[in-house]
């Protein structure tokens, strides 16, 4: 495979590698460290790319299994799970303050949650996969998939209205 058709085939998810990265290190800098990682790797399986099905999964499963990686080794002692942050400028200085506080509570509140039930949030409800993707990305049933994406988001919900009504009843 040539340069131009590498860039053709994976470019156009490379910003979904990033954010996967970004979900699970803690630094904007591990993030685009663990992207760029991906795509030397893939590179250098540039003749061997047409033989997988979907290249896409496959490059989404290295980043997953990378992060793990970088999050379980000794010089990662510092890196923990979060969410990116992402800003709308046209929006008023309250709605923005609001929006920006919900947004550290979903970080707070993912960062508790079970890795299963992180990773099959962050694929479903931000990078919208669907459910057979997850299921091969993960390696997971698609009941175990559904059951997954059903307590993160019920915990998610359950946290937030907990702090949502603080001084209520």
């Amino acid at each position: 495979m040539k340069q131009t058709e590498f860039l053709n085939v994976v470019m156009p998810f490379k910003d979904k590698l990033y954010r996967m990265a970004k979900r699970l290190l803690v630094s904007r800098e591990e993030a685009e460290d663990a992207t760029q990682e991906i795509l030397l790797k893939l590179w250098s399986k540039n003749e061997s790319m047409g033989e997988y099905k979907n290249v896409e999964a496959f490059a989404m499963t290295m980043t997953k299994n990378f992060c793990l990686d970088r999050l379980k080794s000794k010089q990662a002692g510092n890196l923990k799970l979060v969410h990116s942050n992402y800003t709308d400028e046209n929006v008023s200085l309250q709605r923005q303050l609001e929006a920006e506080d919900s947004i550290g509570w979903m970080e707070r509140i993912m960062e508790d949650l079970p890795e299963q039930q992180k990773m099959v949030l962050q694929l479903r409800d931000v990078e919208q996969y669907e459910f057979e993707e997850i299921c091969d990305l993960l390696d997971m049933k698609p009941t175990a998939v559904r059951v997954a994406l059903s307590r993160a988001r019920k915990t998610v919900r359950d946290e937030l209205t907990k702090k949502h009504s603080y001084g209520i009843g």
